[in-house]
């Protein structure tokens, strides 16, 4: 994480006082799609050799003491006050099931192909969010999510069995993924950003602690390096992206995120020589277009500024 970026998150303001910077906010979450390829790249490729359990925990665990090690400095142990245990524990729960579905997708089918799916998040994000903050879901709103899931079946090639599964545990990750981008925009009223990163890195450690004794096997010197970078960049991409959800409207920023499917084809191509197909490019496009067109929908009938 950047020095300026940690200036800006100590300079956040009190729960109960946030103000919105759009252009700050969208830096960010192109800064945390980079760097959360990164670490999905090296996710990826211990995958291969470790429990997934253990690959989950080790990120975790490492992004915690990561965010700790700034964090507590400067807020102490006030950080964990809150009223809303039950909401960060809802918010936890959704993310253990998110990322492990992620990284299962990983195992089963390519970097590029697996980020693709993931970006039909921001479709169920819009719906999570009309349902659990009370907004009207109208007839556009279910249409986008149609053409959304039609892209995603283009991109899950019908007739590859292994494709299929892993598409699918991808498209769990994005059903999931987008209730977390909802209750993150709900809490973030109340909580700072540090009080989200701190409970949600410390209960998804605390949860793949609990599949630890289920698989675990002593890494070498060489993927221990990997395991702390993937966790180091995990939490920095973590702390990018909540701050970004803290600082603007879900649909002013949150479209930045289709940025990552460059990345991900990139490495992807670099290190497991995978070359995106038709089926992805033309899927892929079918999903941005259609989450392109919701918020395109949505924030010509609202303004931004009231968007929050």
């Amino acid at each position: 994480m950047s020095a300026g970026a940690e200036t800006q998150a100590h300079a956040a303001p009190a729960p109960g006082a946030r103000r919105e910077h759009i252009p700050l906010a969208i830096f960010y979450m192109i800064a945390s799609g980079a760097v959360f390829n990164c670490a999905n790249a090296a996710s990826k490729w211990l995958i291969a050799t470790y429990p997934i359990g253990e690959v989950l925990f080790s990120r975790s665990l490492v992004a915690l003491l990561t965010m700790a090690a700034f964090i507590l400095p400067a807020a102490g142990w006030a950080v964990f006050r809150t009223q809303r245990l039950r909401a960060h524990a809802m918010r936890a729960t959704s993310q253990v099931g998110s990322q492990t579905m992620l990284l299962i997708a990983f195992s089963l089918m390519p970097l590029a192909g697996a980020t693709a799916i993931m970006f039909s998040s921001p479709i169920f994000s819009t719906l999570a969010s009309a349902y659990f903050l009370h907004e009207r879901v109208g007839a556009a709103r279910w249409g986008v999510l149609l053409i959304g899931f039609l892209g995603v079946l283009v991109i899950a090639h019908p007739g590859a069995d292994s494709f299929q599964i892993g598409a699918l545990f991808a498209l769990g990750n994005a059903i999931l993924f987008g209730t977390v981008v909802a209750g993150v925009r709900g809490m973030s009223a109340t909580e700072s950003t540090e009080t989200l990163i701190m409970y949600q890195l410390t209960f998804l450690t605390a949860a793949y602690a609990l599949a630890l004794p289920f698989g675990f096997i002593t890494p070498t010197g060489f993927d221990t390096l990997l395991m702390i970078g993937s966790g180091v960049g995990n939490g920095a991409a973590q702390y990018l992206w909540t701050r970004a959800i803290h600082l603007a409207p879900t649909s002013a920023v949150v479209p930045f995120q289709y940025l990552q499917l460059v990345w991900a084809m990139l490495l992807g191509f670099a290190i497991w020589g995978d070359l995106p197909t038709a089926a992805l490019l033309i899927g892929s496009a079918i999903v941005i277009a259609s989450g392109m067109f919701l918020f395109w929908h949505e924030t010509r009938k609202v303004p931004v500024a009231d968007a929050a």
